[in-house]
């Protein structure tokens, strides 16, 4: 005997199947959605808006656990971007601090040489010389109320962030290291 099923029990079993079924989806749209552009990424690690910056490079060789180095080459055609580094007292100018020095390019003598860190596979820094410009430091392992910035060199691991802005070439060079 076959069995019949009232018109009321199709559309409860429909609205649940649909409801499943939009439950296991709306997760995967959302996931699915992530649109930030590095625009948006450097914008919120450097607090700049960097929305006409021009992508020229993009340098990365973070990997599954997170560790790596990365870099990001925005280039301006105006002073826009300088004009808000300008206005803001975390960003100091060059030259470069000794710590800064380090992690970007190394410093060295004949007898013992310290970096260059952020660097390619190669050994290569990732970051042409700057003459003139602006930089910013960004320290993402300090631990509330210890020092930072010298520190930084002490540790068995680095998380760091740096922007570099280049006043001779409208340049702005965002770079990270994790170990």
């Amino acid at each position: 005997m076959k069995k019949e099923y009232k018109p009321n029990v199709i559309k409860a079993i429909h609205a649940r199947v649909v409801s499943v079924f939009l439950i296991l989806l709306i997760p995967l749209v959302f996931t699915g959605c992530d649109t930030k552009s590095t625009q948006d990424t450097v914008s919120e690690a450097l607090d700049l808006d960097v929305s006409s910056g021009r992508e020229t490079s993009n340098y990365d060789t973070h990997s599954g656990n997170g560790d790596g180095a990365s870099c990001i080459v925005l280039n301006f055609d105006d002073d826009t971007v300088l004009e808000e580094i300008q206005s803001k007292a975390e960003w100091k100018v060059f030259p470069l601090d000794e710590t800064v020095q380090i992690l970007v390019y190394g410093i060295g003598d004949e007898t013992s040489k310290m970096g260059p860190y952020l660097t390619d596979e190669d050994g290569n820094p990732l970051v042409p010389e700057i003459q003139n410009g602006y930089y910013l430091l960004i320290d993402r392992q300090a631990e509330e109320g210890k020092a930072t910035g010298a520190d930084i060199l002490h540790r068995n691991s680095f998380n760091f962030t740096l922007g570099l802005y280049d006043t001779d070439t409208n340049t702005l060079y965002f770079c990270q290291l994790d170990t």
